[in-house]
């Protein structure tokens, strides 16, 4: 197991960036090597979210969506 307590997270329930991991798993993203980083994560967070949307939107135009 890898000792997070030197890392960065960002608490999604209330936006505050935290060092170590302070609050529930769920309530959080992370890790980042730093603060600045984990200020940003709405921010990745809402980017890799479009990008993931546009992918599956071309995976189901040309039918490549390997689904079950």
């Amino acid at each position: 197991m890898h000792d997070d307590s030197d890392k960065f997270w960002f608490n999604l329930r209330t936006g505050e960036v935290e060092k170590g991991p302070q609050s529930l798993g769920i309530d959080r993203a992370g890790p980042f090597e730093t603060a600045e980083e984990a200020e940003n994560a709405p921010e990745v967070i809402k980017e890799r979210s479009r990008a993931w949307a546009e992918e599956d939107a071309r995976e189901d135009r040309s039918g490549g969506g390997g689904g079950v």
